[in-house]
């Protein structure tokens, strides 16, 4: 019988790996009657005999602990603020959802489509977006338990694309507005409509973006827009955009079709503006001049002769002939630089401008007439 045993060793100091033989007898080789594990005596002595050493054992095993604990700690953090996250979002689904409503529109011959609202006073006003509505004969309403009804329209304004509805024979809670100025930018929202009339369908994000700029049908530009990634479709223009605390701080408008997580509400701010304005005179007041105007680059000749603050303005290609412009001595031609003290690069510009606070107010107007300014004196009219 061979009286050694041979061991396949790896060098920690080289690649190598070299074969050691060693005694089965012998110092540091147990006998036959040894065991490998420790008696309980033994177990007793160090656990009696060594507070020291039973401190230090406690120690390490703390340490093999801490990993695992850690991963639990983390795991349990993380389903926190998961059931957190959760919370929110079913609370304020709760608060807003009696408001919100599904909104199928007919004009009686050919056209029917969908889309959504919210109820935002105590009478059954409803607040939806204008190109859902616009022009339609029939407007039905379908609210959450499923009681429907129809609803009249006070008015809308293809311009910010709000309209105002009221539900007939109807009542129901309504929703809370927050405001929009108060967003800041990664903020949770919470989308709710009725996407390919889908009812009552909740999707979530965050803020994106704030203050973005985008054309109403209309044509003209919509300020102080709100960007969210929460995902919005066919179906939910007009339903609210919501805080974690169910407060509606959006109208819900338009997403980019073929892109993700682009998505625009109108602030709660501009609608509710526009659905006072369509309470009190059933349109929303602006000031008007009288003209058909386009963008145009300006010579730099020019803008560094008259020392311009803007390289282009809106130059007039049609007046009408009783028009506040055309009173005023305007031309055709005559390109606007300037109005009432503030610099005009272009047509959104003047629009926004052009706002009821200016209706029959006396206001400067400088114009670009071939190479010379003209000062005119301008009173816009109410835009019938």
């Amino acid at each position: 019988m061979n009286d050694s045993a041979t061991f396949d060793l790896f060098d920690c100091g080289s690649d190598s790996m070299r074969s050691r033989s060693i005694p089965k007898s012998g110092p540091g080789w147990p006998s036959r009657t040894e065991s490998l594990m420790p008696t309980p005596a033994s177990i007793t002595s160090v656990t009696e005999g060594d507070d020291t050493t039973m401190d230090r054992l406690s120690a390490n095993s703390a340490d093999w602990n801490s990993p695992a604990d850690q991963v639990l700690g983390a795991l349990s953090n993380e389903s926190e603020l998961l059931d957190a996250y959760s919370r929110a979002v079913t609370e304020a689904v709760d608060r807003v959802s009696p408001s919100v409503v599904k909104i199928e529109v007919s004009d009686g011959v050919t056209r029917s489509g969908s889309g959504s609202g919210f109820v935002f006073t105590p009478d059954c006003l409803l607040i939806t977006n204008s190109h859902v509505v616009h022009s339609a004969k029939r407007i039905n309403l379908i609210f959450p338990d499923g009681e429907t009804t129809t609803a009249t329209p006070i008015g809308d304004d293809p311009d910010t694309d709000i309209a105002v509805l009221r539900a007939d024979n109807i009542e129901t809670r309504p929703a809370v507005l927050g405001f929009s100025k108060e967003l800041k930018v990664g903020q949770l929202v919470i989308a709710v409509g009725n996407p390919f009339g889908f009812q009552f369908t909740v999707t979530a994000g965050v803020v994106s973006a704030l203050g973005r700029s985008m054309r109403a049908l209309s044509g003209r530009m919509m300020e102080e827009i709100i960007q969210t990634d929460a995902a919005l479709n066919p179906g939910n223009s007009g339903g609210p955009l919501v805080d974690s605390v169910g407060r509606v701080i959006g109208v819900n408008t338009a997403t980019i079709m073929g892109a993700q997580g682009l998505c625009f509400s109108v602030g709660i701010d501009t609608a509710k503006y526009v659905a006072g304005q369509l309470l009190q005179h059933g349109r929303v007041r602006r000031s008007w001049m009288g003209i058909s105007a386009q963008n145009v680059p300006i010579p730099r000749r020019i803008v560094y002769a008259h020392k311009l603050p803007v390289s282009s303005g809106v130059m007039a290609t049609e007046l009408d002939a009783n028009g506040p412009a055309a009173v005023a001595g305007m031309r055709e031609g005559d390109v606007i630089v300037s109005f009432a003290g503030e610099a005009v690069s272009a047509v959104d510009v003047l629009h926004r401008l052009l706002s009821a606070e200016r209706i029959g107010q006396r206001q400067q107007l400088v114009v670009l007439r071939g190479i010379s300014l003209v000062d005119l004196n301008v009173t816009p009219a109410n835009r019938g």
